[in-house]
């Protein structure tokens, strides 16, 4: 059976020694008088929550699956599930970062996003039933009416009412212009809705009372493609004027999806017929509110595959430390035993160091992240804002794709630490792998996503942001460049720093004379992007292990640090010199190609 223990230790360190991210938080008048050891607190008792109620569902929650009946189109989630559902609500978990004005405490979003990434690590599947009810509140909160808010954003903050995100058609993904479901004026406010959407996760289930269905959709009247989409609130069950739920709304259930992974959520085929909505926003301005929501799944599906990789990592290295097999390389290190542990193998720390390092890194980017959104959203300062966002922007599609693809890498590694017994479902490395998948498929590829990156936040403005982020690192090269016991983390960084612009401009120019390269360089990209940044964290991690240890401190998570560290820049950071390559050789060896599929 798979295990799981919160690595507070690290999270208080990104936290506290890496990114000071109560200076930031206090600087914001809300968060003024947040303490660190309310913070840490809070941590600990999520922790809690991760590995002692959610984490025991895991396996047995992938093995049941969800259950519909045919004749009420209800879903029936795994045993275990609704009860803890129930202990979340009851701990206060579903209100932790919302507004007060709601109900909500009104704690910081990174303190939020690091319990969802204990969450996931105990259990992506559970954690996605209220995880997309975070997105759904935060669309209505920037988008709705007034009268919208008071009618749902209170039952969501608590938790009593979850949400979906209703997009996917059977004949349309990613390309949301081709959508056909439409949407009836009645001539007192609200619309009548018919169409069906596929691939909706949490789209129906038994864990809460009601469930808020955002829903894109197009008027009789609308313009055709993606500026026609307008988006509505489709309740599950009528919401009457008291706020009690009335008659059965128009939207069911025809179907859950048989897949590959993530078997405790119900990913369900949804058809509305006639279903009752109001509009969100305004006609044909659909999409402004959806990608409120479609912005925070990406950031929520990036900590998805971290707290993945962080689990996979602590049940391989558990493994590789009592399996034995073979003798070590360089001589017995096990006399007593017939065998040594694996874990003295140099192959099986690669894997266990990839995923160590893939973990760290993310955490590092998803926090620093997450206190961007926080500062984008509440920080007095307008240009601050301002700039939180922009760079947030630059950053997201790195976090869904880079994070996600490593995700893949470090549970496959893992699971092969296991041997056959990976493959067995009773260890629990085989569903990681599994849900870890999805995560690179969906709110959007992770093609989608280096389409993002490189052609919307980085050529579209000649680089601008990407310099920014730049600055960011010539910042760390120009105070440390002299520090001998620094070089073999800022040297690396400050070469591809420099290789970027070059990089950047090379392909910006041949996408202007063939936007096929655009396609064909895009994920390449992004891999040397994701590379550039976890670099600059991973420098900066080195950074603050270096002087606890110059100052004496005989912590030995900072020798581990720095050692995870090396192994980084040594064995990962240097795929991006393959990645560059591969981007520059171009469009035509991809499209010149018609022989090979006629």
């Amino acid at each position: 059976m798979p295990t799981y223990t919160p690595p507070l230790r690290d999270m208080q360190f990104v936290m506290h020694e890496l990114l000071h991210v109560m200076d930031d938080l206090q600087q914001i008048p809300k968060h003024a008088e947040l303490d660190a050891d309310t913070v840490n607190a809070v941590m600990e008792e999520g922790g809690k929550f991760a590995s002692e109620v959610l984490q025991p569902l895991n396996l047995s929650g992938d093995m049941e699956g969800c259950r519909r009946d045919a004749a009420s189109h209800a879903v029936t989630t795994p045993k275990g599930f609704k009860e803890a559902y129930r202990q979340y609500i009851d701990g206060g978990w579903a209100a932790l970062a919302c507004d007060p004005d709601f109900g909500g405490q009104g704690l910081p979003l990174v303190l939020n996003q690091m319990f969802y990434e204990m969450l996931n690590s105990a259990n992506q599947a559970w954690t996605m039933y209220p995880g997309l009810t975070h997105g759904a509140y935060a669309a209505l909160r920037e988008h709705g009416t007034d009268a919208q808010k008071q009618t749902y954003l209170h039952k969501m903050t608590s938790g009593e009412w979850t949400g979906s995100m209703c997009l996917t058609e059977p004949h349309c993904g990613t390309d949301l212009g081709l959508m056909r479901t439409k949407a009836e004026a009645q001539g007192d406010g609200t619309y009548k809705i018919t169409g069906t959407k596929i691939f909706i996760s949490a789209g129906e289930h038994d864990m809460a009372d009601n469930i808020i269905h955002l829903v894109l959709a197009r008027l009789s009247d609308a313009p055709p493609g993606i500026k026609g989409v307008s988006l509505f609130i489709v309740p599950k069950f009528h919401v009457k004027s008291d706020g009690s739920l009335g008659a059965r709304n128009g939207i069911f259930c025809a179907g859950l999806e048989e897949k590959m992974g993530i078997h405790g959520n119900s990913t369900c085929q949804m058809v509305l017929d006639g279903a009752v909505g109001t509009l969100v926003g305004q006609p044909n301005k659909g999409m402004q509110g959806m990608f409120v929501m479609m912005n925070a799944a990406r950031l929520g599906v990036g900590n998805q595959s971290l707290g993945l990789t962080e689990v996979a990592y602590q049940n391989a290295l558990a493994y590789a430390k009592d399996r034995i097999q073979m003798r070590a390389l360089t001589g017995p290190k096990s006399k007593d035993q017939a065998a040594d542990p694996i874990i003295v193998h140099p192959d099986v720390r690669k894997m266990l160091l990839t995923a160590k390092a893939y973990a760290e890194g993310g955490r590092a980017l998803m926090t620093f992240c997450s206190m961007l959104l926080e500062k984008e959203h509440y920080h007095p300062d307008e240009k601050v804002r301002k700039d939180s966002g922009e760079m947030l922007a630059l950053l997201t599609p790195i976090v869904k794709a880079f994070i996600t693809d490593n995700g893949w890498t470090a549970t496959s590694g893992c699971l092969q630490v296991f041997g056959g017994h990976g493959y067995i479902k009773q260890t629990g490395m085989e569903q990681l792998v599994r849900d870890a998948r999805i995560n690179m498929i969906y709110e959007g590829t992770n093609t989608i996503q280096s389409l993002d990156l490189l052609g919307r936040k980085v050529l579209s403005n000649n680089g601008a942001t990407l310099r920014k982020f730049g600055k960011l690192i010539g910042q760390l090269v120009e105070e440390e460049g002299v520090n001998e016991k620094m070089a073999e983390f800022i040297t690396p960084i400050a070469i591809l720093g420099d290789q970027m612009t070059k990089f950047t401009t090379e392909i910006g120019f041949k996408a202007f004379q063939n936007p096929d390269e655009v396609g064909a360089a895009a994920v390449d990209y992004l891999r040397v992007a994701g590379h550039m940044v976890f670099g600059y964290f991973w420098a900066r991690m080195a950074q603050v292990a270096l002087k606890e240890i110059a100052s004496g401190n005989t912590d030995t998570f900072y020798v581990a640090k720095l050692q995870t560290a090396r192994f980084y820049f040594a064995k990962l950071f240097p795929e991006t010199a393959t990645a560059m390559r591969t981007a520059r050789s171009g469009a035509r060896v991809l499209m010149d190609t018609d022989a090979v599929f006629a």
